[in-house]
């Protein structure tokens, strides 16, 4: 059936589509008159004509700064590192670049080249084979998650932040605090171990902590003060009223950098995109000058050569590159969306990826410089204080920074960095979510005010949503939705279905020539066989492979109820039905023809009138028909 549908729609194609009708999907939009007279074709767009005009990038350098400060977040911080550690060192390095060069960019030069075609977000965009529409209620659903979840790690960090300033020392470098126990010590006793334990620091052989009982000030900090966690996830215990304010806040800050569209967006980005690396800079040139900077970053990139062998590390490597790059969730289509038609989304997206793998590697550099230097001043082994995820942001670093002169001044820039990362993440996975829905319902969510109203209403609800992972309990929800809601088979599932809808149902050869149709030249042929085989495949296999391995799911010794795993798989079921479930649906809904008839009707594109501007405006140049000698010497604008 697949095969049917990509013949049909490049037959359709090439006879730029004749104007048809059907109940099931809308009407398709032919070549309007006003094409025919050489009138450019903002003045006739019949949507634009009656609503607002659709917000376009005031230039290609907003659009890179906007998909640089969502997909460069807390992921190349505090995961990269931490990955490339423990799958080899500098060994990781060799299948997470060719993950970025067979997956990775194909994925995302797909992603914003589609948003860019179509003019439409998450939703909308898959116009390309509406009977597959229900990969972009997917990708929303998956991003209704994130904007809910991610928030609360802005909230724990603007907390951190807000403590920097406390008079007098840090409150997580020494005991003595009202959330503090009898077991807080400042100074980890060690202890005199018997055999190596593999300490590549050159320190003495020791390890601290746990053996003799004591905890260190910065865990109880973070477990006690920020998290106060309760015994499981059906200990609710009250709200964190600190944790709220912060919540609250950030929503805010949300709001503000959205209220007007990407005309707010693009003036925030020049600043909360390109700062973090003055910082990240900053905070490595200090790192670097820190006694035992040295055997972190030996430790960081030593390789070992036979984790190659180990299939974990090419599904580490996978998995990395897709969460790194925001794909899956629709948000950097919607960032593509806003581009000019003619926009070289090809080139961009080579840029961009290349900026994002170069940060998280350069990232790596300054966690493990600090990581040695905290491993130097406790006389410990590397591995006993490298960390991943939260413990690394929130446990690791703040208890380095307490270590160096000046440690307030440290701590707040680097969670200040923290914050920036993550609100550009967020704030574009908001847009995404609100472009999504309003370009479903235009009439009612594009116009004066309505937007604002929308947006404010999306945030309130959003924020009573996550007001539960800030509660005693909350750590316990929030992980469930970071492993089932937004990551994992979920984010594989989403971004399976993408390659398939584009690669197969609408044609690769018809995406290669749509992108041509933009850029003035075709790109490269990696990009369709990704999509076509490559990707898909390898997205199956990890599906297959994470869940053969699949154990229970635990928070430190805390082992998940089976009705709360339960709960994470019906977040992940929530988004990965919405395809089946939308397919079955139109198919069922349209009565003409048989099954097969309705298949292939409904895989036809719906396009916007915009796209067939372009088509014969190129046709009329060269006097041809649309094909890809066409295409090649399409003239720039």
């Amino acid at each position: 059936m697949e095969k049917a549908c990509e013949a049909q729609v490049f037959e359709s194609n090439q006879a730029l589509h004749k104007a048809m009708h059907d109940d099931a999907h809308g009407s398709y939009i032919g070549v309007p008159r006003e094409v025919e007279s050489g009138l450019s074709e903002d003045s006739w767009d019949s949507e634009e004509n009656e609503l607002p005009k659709r917000q376009q990038w005031s230039g290609q350098f907003d659009f890179m700064l906007s998909c640089i400060g969502y997909a460069v977040g807390l992921g190349n911080v505090w995961r990269f590192p931490y990955l490339c550690y423990v799958n080899g060192g500098g060994v990781f390095l060799i299948p997470y670049v060719l993950m970025v060069v067979i997956s990775g960019m194909p994925c995302f030069v797909m992603e914003v080249s589609l948003g860019q075609f179509m003019r439409k977000g998450g939703i909308a965009m898959w116009g390309i084979a509406p009977l597959f529409r229900g990969v972009g209620f997917s990708s929303v659903v998956v991003v209704f998650f994130s904007n809910i979840y991610y928030v609360v790690i802005l909230a724990w960090s603007i907390y951190f932040l807000v403590h920097c300033f406390n008079m007098g020392e840090l409150p997580w470098a020494s005991c003595g605090h009202k959330w503090n126990t009898p077991a807080c010590q400042e100074h980890i006793q060690c202890v005199n171990m018997s055999s190596a334990v593999g300490d590549l620091s050159n320190a003495t052989n020791r390890t601290c902590g746990l053996l003799n009982g004591s905890v260190s000030p910065v865990v109880e900090f973070w477990e006690r003060n920020v998290l106060r966690v309760s015994s499981g996830l059906d200990e609710t215990g009250t709200l964190s009223w600190g944790l709220v304010l912060c919540m609250i806040a950030a929503w805010i800050f949300v709001y503000l950098c959205l209220w007007k569209g990407i005309r707010s967006t693009e003036k925030v980005v020049y600043f909360t995109a390109t700062f973090p690396y003055i910082m990240l800079f900053a905070l490595f040139v200090r790192s670097m000058m820190l006694e035992g900077a040295y055997n972190g970053i030996v430790y960081y990139l030593r390789p070992d050569w036979t984790k190659l062998s180990h299939p974990k590390v090419w599904v580490d490597a996978c998995t990395q590159v897709f969460l790194s790059y925001g794909l899956g969730y629709a948000s950097i289509a919607t960032l593509g969306s806003f581009n000019s038609f003619h926009t070289n989304c090809y080139r961009n997206s080579i840029i961009l990826a290349v900026i994002n793998s170069g940060t998280s590697v350069f990232a790596g550099f300054l966690v493990f410089a600090v990581l040695g230097f905290m491993a130097h001043e406790q006389g410990v082994a590397i591995s006993a204080v490298a960390q991943s995820g939260p413990g690394l942001a929130f446990i690791a670093y703040p208890q380095a920074v307490a270590l160096m002169p000046l440690s307030q001044l440290w701590a707040a820039l680097f969670f200040f960095m923290l914050i920036l990362l993550g609100l550009d993440t967020q704030f574009v996975g908001v847009e995404a979510f609100i472009t999504a829905v309003t370009d479903v319902f235009p009439e009612f969510l594009r116009g004066k005010g309505k937007r604002e109203i929308f947006l404010a209403v999306c945030c309130f609800v959003k924020l009573l949503l996550g007001l539960y992972m800030v509660t005693e309990g909350g750590i316990y929800l929030f992980q469930l939705i970071d492993l089932f809601a937004v990551s994992g088979v979920t984010l594989l599932w989403q971004v399976f279905w993408q390659c398939i809808v584009v690669a197969w149902v609408y044609g690769g050869e018809n995406f290669m020539a749509d992108v041509t149709l933009m850029i003035g030249y075709r790109p490269s042929s990696i990009i369709k066989w990704s999509l076509a085989v490559v990707t898909p495949a390898m997205c199956m296999g990890m599906v297959l492979f994470t869940l053969l391995k699949h154990e229970s799911v635990k928070y430190k010794d805390y082992v998940y109820p089976a009705w709360g795993e339960a709960i994470g798989w019906l977040m992940a079921l929530s988004s990965m039905l919405c395809m089946p479930c939308t397919l079955l649906f139109l198919l069922l809904r349209s009565k003409k023809g048989t099954l097969v008839q309705r298949w292939k009707h409904l895989c036809m594109p719906v396009f916007e009138s915009h796209v067939e501007f372009y088509r014969r405006g190129l046709d009329e140049v060269h006097d041809c028909p649309r094909d890809l000698e066409c295409n090649a010497v399409m003239p720039r604008t």
